[in-house]
């Protein structure tokens, strides 16, 4: 079993009114190569009548977000022409690469009716040869994605890569594999992983034991790379979100919205965002 290398607590970072704990980067964690940045919005009940999410039109280049709807729905708009709502156990899949700009805010419906939200965005790098393929955009529903159960009745939600046997919904351009795990109360389950892949290991929700250590909600787990095998136990109902990948090994120079190799790609990113390079928006 892998050894624990640090837990991480995520910090509370509200943005207007939205719950918000951002579990990567913090003071104690820059990135997990190739994982770079996770914010967990709410849980939270919204009123009927509300503004919604704050996430107006801005930019990205150079990495993927990846979008975990738990609860409520997200609107999503890109001058890719790409536009679609997603509802709880959805998610969606981001390709920014070149560059484009979008849109993360709620449906009308949920504005007026409000209602439960819980949000997990997860960035996840790319590799310098990736960097500047065409944006794309993947919207899945939650009947979209494929489910394993596992021992102990653990439902693993494969988003990508292959998950006992089952290949994930959507195929990534790097070898990344994420899922989103519900484990039942008093479930026991072990899962491999090969030693040289970095892991991303987050509790949503309750507490896990993992390999003998005791992980909470909102903490984020790093481990060594000394063995192949994760083993889980929950003597409460728990959620999980699960990643591994290869790490890239490469240099990570990100400001705001972009995320590149050197100083110089992200000062052309600028250039090319304010000369329109990243498509014309239409609110």
């Amino acid at each position: 079993m892998r050894t624990i290398k640090q837990q991480h607590r995520a910090i509370n970072a509200p943005i207007a009114d939205l719950v918000t704990y951002r579990a990567l980067p913090t003071a104690s964690v820059e990135y997990i190569d190739p994982f770079l940045f996770l914010n967990h919005h709410g849980p939270q009940v919204y009123r009927p009548n509300n503004n919604g999410l704050p996430f107006g039109p801005h930019p990205h280049r150079g990495f993927e977000t990846v979008t975990f709807i738990l609860e409520g729905d997200i609107l999503h708009k890109d001058t890719g022409g790409h536009e679609s709502v997603i509802n709880a156990g959805g998610i969606q899949w981001m390709t920014a690469g070149s560059g484009l700009v979008h849109a993360e805010v709620s449906s009308e419906q949920f504005k007026q009716a409000g209602g439960p939200l819980e949000i997990l965005q997860l960035w996840v790098n790319l590799p310098a040869k990736d960097k500047m393929v065409a944006p794309r955009y993947i919207g899945l529903q939650q009947e979209e994605i494929p489910t394993v159960t596992l021992e102990g009745g653990v439902v693993v939600h494969a988003v990508s890569g292959e998950w006992a046997g089952t290949a994930g919904a959507v195929q990534p351009l790097a070898d990344v594999a994420l899922a989103w795990l519900e484990l039942p109360a008093g479930s026991r389950v072990a899962l491999p992983v090969a030693a040289e892949r970095n892991i991303f290991f987050y509790v949503v929700r309750g507490t896990v034991q993992v390999n003998g250590a005791e992980a909470k909600a909102r903490q984020l787990v790093e481990f060594n790379h000394d063995g192949d095998e994760l083993a889980l136990a929950a003597d409460e109902e728990a959620l999980l979100l699960l990643g591994h990948a290869l790490p890239f090994g490469e240099p990570v120079v990100s400001y705001g919205p972009f995320v590149m190799n050197t100083e110089a790609e992200i000062q052309q990113a600028y250039r090319d965002y304010q000369s329109g390079a990243f498509g014309a928006w239409k609110g």
